[in-house]
């Protein structure tokens, strides 16, 4: 799959900066930021704090695989929201999100997958021409 296309760049470019922002936004969570004197680890649990910083890695890798338009930043992207979104649904105690924060990974979700579906119909269309 090719992410060289000049009709997908800057919608890449976007996905890639809301991934980084977010990634961002959790490493903000997972030093404390806002949290006074109080532990982050208090506050999200040992277990919450590992996985809210797997998911902040991953992202913010998936971020910067994206703005180099490397498909592994896709791929990368899709896994960690979409197992990020599972434990969450699945009631999980050690994933804390936020309304807006939610919103915000389905939207990453929706925006990754149609970069996959204009990425594949950009490559067929360059087979068959």
């Amino acid at each position: 799959m090719s992410f060289k296309s000049p009709q997908l760049g800057l919608y890449i470019r976007i996905v890639a900066l809301l991934s980084l922002l977010l990634g961002l936004s959790d490493a903000g969570r997972l030093l404390g930021v806002n949290l006074g004197a109080t532990s982050p680890v208090a506050v999200l649990g040992p277990t919450g704090f590992v996985l809210l910083a797997i998911f902040s890695l991953s992202r913010l890798f998936a971020g910067v695989g994206l703005w180099l338009k490397a498909s592994w930043g896709a791929v990368l992207l899709v896994s960690s929201t979409a197992a990020e979104l599972a434990l969450y649904l699945s009631g999980s105690q050690d994933i804390h999100m936020s309304a807006v924060g939610f919103a915000v990974r389905i939207v990453l979700l929706v925006a990754i997958s149609a970069i996959f579906a204009l990425s594949f119909r950009f490559t067929r269309a360059q087979a068959t021409d």
